[in-house]
C-alpha cells in the first residue's frame, strides 16, 4: 500500500506528470487518469445510494454535481488534445465524439424502459413524454416548465426523471465548442488559454450568482436549467486550465492531503437537505480540489485507482441510467425494501456491465462512417427513431397495463380543474376560471359568479373557500350545506399558495402567490355578510416536517401571526373563520392511487405506506398548539378530518371501507373522500 503524504502539485516528482497530463497539445493515452473514473464510482454510488434511501445519504444527490466538475475537466483535457485549423473539423470532431458516447445506450435504455412502463402504469404519458424528450436533451427544460420539484414524491415515479441532468450536460455541449473555438483555445492560438479562463470565469461567476438568487426565488430553475448549472461544469474546465499556469491559490492545495479532501467531500454527502446551497458550493469545491491533488503515491490514489473502483468509474455513465429505472419501475411493483434492495443493486449492475460492454463501448469505438457528418446524422437519426417508437407508445389506441383497473371519480391533478354541477341547483363551479395555476395568471379575475355551488342572493348563509390546491379537492364536500341547509359555498384555489398572507413562500407559484392573497381574496371578502364564513382549505404538511428544521418553525409563526390578523379582520366585519387541521403525510408514500391497489405484480401488503397514526399526531402537535389555542380563544374554528383520512392505527390510501383517499400522487384528496368529510365539515361550519 503506498504511503500516505500530503498532495504536491509542483514538486519534482510530480512536475513531469503534471506536464504529461496538461501539455498543450500532446496526444497520449498515457494521460488517461484512473482516478478519474475512481471519482466517477464515488459520484454514482453516491446518487444511487441517495435515490434508494434518502435518509441514508441525505445529500447523496449531488453525486450529480460531482459529475458536472469532472465533465468540465474532462471536456476541456479532450478539447485540448484535439486541436483543428478548421471550425468545421472542429466542430464536426466534437460532436461526432459526444453523440457517440451518448446516444446508443441512453436510446437501449429509453426503449426498454418506455415498454416496461406501460406494463404497470395504466396512464403513462407523461413518463413517455419526458422519455422521448430525454432523447434530444431536453427533459430538463421539460421539468422546469412543469415546474416539477426534483425532490417531490412525483419525480419517483417516472423512470426518465434523471436524464433532466444529461440534459443540462448537452445543453452546455452547444455552447461551450463555441468558447473553445473562438477564444482561440481550439487553435492553439497565443492567447487562446488566457482568453478562455477569462471568458468561462466570467460566464461562472455569472452562473454562480444566478443560482444563489435563483434557489431562494425559483428553485425548478436554479436546480433543471443549464445557466444556473454552468458554473458546476464551468469549475470543472477552469481547474484543467488552471493546471496549466498553477496560481497561487492552486499552491495552496500541495498542504492539503488527499484522504482529508476525499474525507470533506464524503462527509459533505450527509449534510441535510436545507442545507442544498451550501452543499452544492462545498462539494463542487470539494471535487476541483481532489482532481488537483490527487497524484501517484498517496493512500487516496490507491484507492480511487483500485482495479473494482474504476471499473464502475468506467461503467457509471451506463449505470447511472438504468439505476434510476429501476428504482422506479421498482415502486410500481414490488417497492424497495430491505430485501429487495440487493436484488435491485444487482440488477443495477447487470444491466449497467451489460450495457457498457455491449453497446456503449463497441459503438464508441466503432467507426460508423469515415465521415464525421454522417456519424453526427446517424446519431440524430437514432435518436428520432427512438423518440418516434416512444411517442408511437403514448398514442397507442390499446393500453399495455397489465393491472387491474382503478375506479375513482376523477383522478390526477388535472382533475381539480375539473367543472362540477350540482345536481337539482342549476349551479355549478366552473373549475379553471376559479383557479390560478401559474405565474402567468396573475392578474386573472376571479369572481363569485362561475365559483359558487347555490344562489349567493337567496343563501342564508355564504362560505368563502380560500387555499391552495386542496381547495378545490374538496369542491364536492358541499352538497349537503347547499341542497339541504341553504349555503351557499364559493370556491377559489391558487397553486402553491400560502396558507395564509404573509408567509414566506418557496414554491415556483410565489408572484401567484402574492396576487391571490393581496387581490383576489380581499376582492372575493368584501362580498361577505355578517354571519358568513371563510374556510381556509390548505395543505399544512411543509409546517410540520418529520426532522423540524428552522424554515419550519419561523413559517409556523408566520401561519400563527397570519390566522391571527385574518381573525381579527373578519371578526371586526362579523365573519367568522374557519380552518381544516393537517390531514396524513400521505405524499410521503411516494403513491399514485393506482399503487393502493393489489395487482399481480405487487406482494400482498401496504404498498403506499404513510407515517401511522401516532407518528402522525406527534408531528402535527406543534400545528395543533397553534390552532387548537386560537380555537380556545374563539378565533377560529378547526376542522379536523384526521380519523377520516387516517381511521385505523396505520394510516393508507385507503378509507374504512376501502375508499381510495387520494386521487394523485400528491395527496390531493379523491372525490370519494370529500364525500366522506361532507358530514364533518357541514357539522363544523354549522356550529358557528
Amino acid at each position: 500500500m503506498p504511503n500516505h503524504r500530503p498532495c504536491r502539485i509542483f514538486g519534482n516528482q510530480d512536475s513531469q506528470a503534471l506536464k504529461s497530463i496538461v501539455a498543450e497539445g500532446e496526444v497520449r493515452k498515457s494521460n488517461y487518469r484512473p482516478e478519474i473514473d475512481g471519482l466517477r464510482a464515488l459520484a454514482v454510488i453516491a446518487v444511487i445510494v441517495n435515490h434508494i434511501n434518502k435518509n441514508a445519504m441525505p445529500s447523496g444527490y449531488l453525486g450529480v454535481d460531482i459529475f458536472f466538475v469532472m465533465s468540465g475537466f474532462v471536456i476541456t483535457s479532450s478539447l485540448a488534445n484535439h486541436r483543428s485549423e478548421s471550425l468545421q473539423d472542429f466542430f464536426l470532431g466534437f460532436y461526432a465524439r459526444r453523440l457517440k458516447r451518448l446516444i446508443p445506450a441512453l436510446a437501449l435504455f429509453t426503449v426498454i424502459t418506455s415498454l416496461l412502463i406501460c406494463f404497470f402504469n395504466p396512464e403513462p404519458y407523461n413518463e413517455l413524454g419526458l422519455a422521448w424528450k430525454g432523447m434530444f436533451g431536453i427533459s430538463n427544460l421539460s421539468l422546469y416548465g412543469s415546474a416539477t420539484d426534483y425532490f417531490a414524491s412525483s419525480t419517483e415515479l417516472n423512470p426518465f426523471t434523471h436524464t433532466w441532468s444529461l440534459g443540462v450536460e448537452e445543453q452546455f455541449y452547444l455552447v461551450y465548442p463555441f468558447l473553445i473555438w473562438f477564444s482561440g483555445f481550439g487553435r492553439a492560438t497565443v492567447r487562446g488559454e488566457s482568453n478562455l479562463l477569462w471568458v468561462t470565469g466570467l460566464l461562472s461567476v455569472a452562473s454562480l450568482i444566478g443560482f444563489l438568487y435563483l434557489y431562494q426565488v425559483n428553485q425548478p430553475a436554479a436546480y433543471f436549467l443549464m445557466p444556473p448549472r454552468f458554473w458546476e461544469i464551468g469549475a470543472g474546465s477552469l481547474l484543467f486550465l488552471g493546471l496549466r499556469h498553477p496560481s497561487q491559490l492552486l499552491r495552496w492545495t500541495e498542504s492539503l492531503p488527499p484522504l482529508a479532501v476525499a474525507a470533506c467531500l464524503v462527509a459533505i454527502l450527509w449534510l441535510p437537505l436545507e442545507l442544498a446551497v451550501i452543499g452544492t458550493l462545498a462539494v463542487v469545491i470539494a471535487t476541483a480540489v481532489l482532481i488537483a491533488c490527487l497524484r501517484k503515491g498517496t493512500l487516496m490514489y490507491a484507492v480511487l485507482t483500485n482495479d473494482k473502483i474504476t471499473y464502475i468509474g468506467l461503467i457509471s455513465y451506463s449505470l447511472y441510467l438504468w439505476h434510476w429505472g429501476i428504482l422506479s419501475i421498482s415502486r410500481w411493483t414490488i417497492g424497495i425494501r430491505w430485501w429487495s434492495i440487493p436484488v435491485q443493486v444487482a440488477l443495477m449492475l447487470a444491466l449497467g456491465i451489460l450495457s457498457y460492454r455491449y453497446v456503449e463501448t463497441p459503438l464508441r469505438r466503432a467507426e460508423w462512417s469515415a465521415m464525421r457528418w454522417k456519424t453526427i446524422g446517424f446519431a440524430i437519426s437514432a435518436s428520432a427513431g427512438t423518440a418516434g417508437l416512444v411517442i408511437g407508445l403514448q398514442r397507442l389506441p390499446i393500453s399495455l397495463y397489465t393491472g387491474e383497473q382503478l375506479e375513482l371519480a376523477a383522478r390526477g391533478v388535472e382533475s381539480l380543474l375539473q367543472k362540477f354541477t350540482l345536481s337539482g341547483t342549476g349551479r355549478a363551479w366552473q373549475g379553471r376560471p376559479c383557479v390560478l395555476t401559474e405565474n402567468s395568471e396573475a392578474g386573472k379575475i376571479i369572481t363569485s359568479a362561475g365559483c359558487t355551488l347555490g344562489d349567493p342572493g337567496k343563501a342564508k348563509r355564504r362560505v368563502l373557500v380560500l387555499g391552495n390546491s386542496f381547495s378545490a379537492a374538496f369542491v364536492q364536500a358541499f352538497s349537503k350545506l347547499v341542497k339541504r341547509d341553504g349555503y351557499a359555498i364559493t370556491i377559489t384555489s391558487s397553486w402553491g399558495a400560502s396558507p395564509v398572507k404573509g408567509m414566506d413562500n418557496f414554491s415556483a407559484y410565489k408572484e401567484v402567490n402574492t396576487y391571490y392573497w393581496e387581490q383576489v381574496a380581499p376582492s372575493l371578502m368584501k362580498d361577505l355578510r355578517r354571519g358568513d364564513l371563510v374556510f381556509l382549505i390548505n395543505d399544512l404538511s411543509d409546517l410540520t416536517p418529520a426532522a423540524d428544521t428552522g424554515r419550519a418553525q419561523r413559517r409556523r409563526q408566520q401561519f400563527k401571526r397570519g390566522l391571527e390578523e385574518l381573525s381579527q379582520e373578519l371578526s371586526s366585519k362579523g365573519v367568522h373563520l374557519a380552518v381544516l387541521h393537517g390531514l396524513p403525510f400521505a405524499r410521503e408514500a411516494n403513491c399514485k392511487p393506482v399503487n393502493a391497489i393489489p395487482q399481480w405484480f405487487r406482494p400482498p401488503g401496504n404498498h403506499c405506506p404513510i407515517p401511522n397514526k401516532e407518528v402522525s399526531l406527534v408531528r402535527r402537535s406543534k400545528l395543533d398548539m397553534i390552532l387548537r389555542e386560537q380555537e380556545r380563544t374563539r378565533k377560529i374554528t378547526v376542522v379536523d378530518l384526521f380519523d377520516i383520512f387516517c381511521s385505523r392505527k396505520e394510516c393508507t390510501y385507503l378509507g374504512r371501507d376501502g375508499e381510495v383517499l387520494y386521487r394523485d400522487e400528491h395527496s390531493h384528496p379523491s372525490v370519494e373522500a370529500a364525500r366522506l368529510s361532507a358530514n364533518a365539515i357541514r357539522k363544523a361550519l354549522m356550529a358557528q
